[in-house]
């Protein structure tokens, strides 16, 4: 048997994309924006079609993000933060909280949101992993937003389909 497959889809030409950053960890937060943003031009996003907006802290990025979505003019969002264990429980609240929340609103909208909010146990883990994880965002938020239009096309041609065999 045959199976269709959709093939990932890395051209970021046309997107929008939204970037909501945490101000909180500044050093390492600044690291994602600046690999993301590098990553998103190499894949073909150009510097009009990106806005970032930067908040205090990761709780404060679902409202953000939420806030982009509600305006319909991106294709994707990308969260971007950084939570480093501390003595207390306050870190599980701000990872867990901050985690739900993104995804909350990749799923009340429909649209592609990368998560790259950090949550590490030290300062150097942190660092060692900025980079990565900032290109990682750029990616999956290209990938996803491309199958995400692919997919609505799909619909949009099932829907037209069954239109022309009612008539």
């Amino acid at each position: 048997m045959e199976i269709g497959q959709y093939q990932p889809n890395l051209d970021g030409d046309g997107l929008r994309v939204g970037i909501v950053q945490s101000r909180f960890n500044e050093p390492v937060c600044n690291g994602l924006v600046d690999a993301c943003v590098e990553e998103l031009e190499r894949l073909g996003v150009v510097g009009e079609d990106v806005l970032l907006v930067t908040v205090p802290g990761a709780l404060e990025i679902p409202l953000a993000l939420q806030k982009l979505a509600e305006s319909g003019q991106f294709d994707g969002l990308i969260a971007l933060g950084a939570v480093i264990r501390g003595e207390t429980y306050h870190f599980e609240l701000v990872s867990n909280e901050s985690g739900a929340g993104i995804s909350r609103v990749a799923l009340d909208f429909g649209l592609p949101v990368a998560n790259a909010v950090l949550t590490t146990e030290t300062d150097e883990q942190a660092v060692a992993r900025m980079n990565e994880k900032g290109r990682d965002a750029a990616r999956v938020v290209v990938e996803m937003a491309n199958l995400a239009a692919a997919l609505d096309q799909l619909a949009q041609d099932s829907a037209e389909d069954d239109e022309g065999a009612a008539e």
